[in-house]
């Protein structure tokens, strides 16, 4: 019998041993993963739905508004995202990125940043000051660069006056000639003749070619390629994953918008893209509105308070920006590193816009109440704009109803939109 017992026995030890191993590397979960899942879940998922926005802005208007901004024969498609009290609460597309296509917007859309792209600089800038020691205060003439400016002026303008557009150029100097295809590093040696404005140092004029000077600068500092070090240092870091330099950041999108004006699909031109500094980044609306959080404080291990606060506090008066009512209604217009500032309603706000052929995106936020909107569009209208106040006055308890309130986004006075003349161009530098 016993003989017959011990291969009982010692099978009966295998199938044990072969059930829980079954068990540890089949079935078994390792303890808690569903509820971390379920909350890492709940932390990336988008608000894109009504049942998701939550808060103080009436998210179901302010949607309905801009849907019917989106629907006007101007433009083409857009994305719309809002952080408010520090978080992601709304995320929406509308329309197409080609209207010969039809294809949908998305969250994943990629969009050009233009201009905007000048507060990455001035982010980046203010983080190598604060971890790295670089010296925004030293004077250009200590890099090594493509730039020259007139007289002795690079012996006096220093990198955060250069960031703040305080070269004495005239505004926006030699960009029809970067439009043309001539090479920037050869454009910033031209400089040292252009005309000036004012005095260096002296006033506030706006510039993309001398700007982009600080993607030299930024390279040496951080020892690498200017959009390397932005990589590396901001957008992966933040989890910016579609956020990448140059035409093919864009094209190679498996989502793109197409640039428009009208109906007509305009060709890419990659003269501004050369400008990684001043108007290089492209990215989705996902990745804009993450990088409005870290601006608004949510990511202290990627921008600390102190470098936040030196990248936007103001170091020049400027003139008013946008127009009409919009520009009369911002106040103490000023600019940083790569960030304008004015007050609005009483409150300092902070952010930027940009426009190239085809293309338009801002970003506007209140660091107090950590609230802002971020939203790219590719046609060249400017309504858009608006978008950022009107959600505002939401947060801050306004009505569109209310009689001292501006309705940012009525449409009513609009006519509808003359036909386009064949030749139509809508060039315009980024702002």
């Amino acid at each position: 019998m016993g003989r017959y017992l011990a291969p009982l026995f010692g099978l009966a030890a295998i199938l044990l041993v072969g059930w829980y191993g079954y068990r540890a590397f089949v079935q078994e979960e390792i303890p808690l993963p569903l509820a971390e899942t379920a909350e890492a879940a709940s932390q990336d998922r988008l608000p894109t739905e009504p049942s998701d926005w939550q808060g103080k802005i009436d998210y179901l208007s302010l949607d309905r508004r801009i849907a019917a901004l989106a629907a006007r024969p101007e433009m083409a498609g857009l994305a719309v995202a809002i952080v408010e009290d520090g978080e992601i609460r709304f995320v929406q597309t509308y329309g197409v990125t080609d209207k010969r296509s039809g294809e949908q917007v998305t969250p994943q859309t990629v969009f050009r940043w233009a201009s905007v792209s000048k507060g990455v600089a001035g982010s980046l800038a203010a983080k190598l000051s604060e971890e790295d020691g670089l010296d925004l205060d030293a004077t250009l003439n200590r890099w090594q660069t493509s730039l020259m400016l007139p007289g002795e002026a690079m012996s006096r303008i220093t990198l955060a006056q250069l960031m703040s557009h305080q070269t004495g150029l005239t505004k926006n100097a030699y960009d029809r000639k970067l439009e043309d295809g001539e090479s920037p590093g050869l454009l910033r040696k031209q400089l040292g003749t252009a005309p000036l404005q004012c005095i260096p140092g002296t006033c506030h004029s706006y510039q993309n070619i001398a700007f982009d000077t600080a993607s030299e600068i930024l390279g040496q500092a951080a020892g690498t390629m200017y959009d390397d070090a932005a990589k590396t240092q901001l957008f992966e870091p933040l989890g910016m994953e579609s956020a990448q330099f140059g035409m093919i950041g864009l094209t190679g999108a498996d989502s793109w918008a197409r640039p428009h004006h009208g109906d007509e699909v305009r060709t890419l031109v990659e003269s501004y893209w050369r400008l990684p500094a001043a108007a290089g980044v492209n990215s989705n609306i996902v990745d804009m509105a993450r990088w409005l959080r870290a601006q608004l404080g949510a990511n202290e291990d990627v921008l600390s308070g102190m470098t936040l606060e030196r990248a936007h506090s103001p170091l020049v008066e400027t003139g008013r920006v946008y127009g009409g009512d919009l520009a009369r209604a911002l106040n103490e217009p000023s600019y940083g590193l790569g960030w304008r500032n004015f007050t609005y309603e009483g409150r300092r706000l902070i952010g930027h816009s940009g426009a190239v052929d085809g293309y338009r995106a801002t970003i506007i936020f209140d660091p107090a109440a950590r609230t802002g909107v971020a939203a790219m569009w590719n046609s060249g209208w400017g309504a858009p704009f608006k978008i950022p106040f009107a959600a505002l006055d939401s947060y801050y308890g306004k009505s569109a109803n209310d009689q001292s309130a501006k309705d940012w986004l009525d449409l009513s006075d609009l006519p509808l939109p003359e036909p386009l003349p064949p030749s139509f161009s809508d060039n315009q530098p980024v702002s």
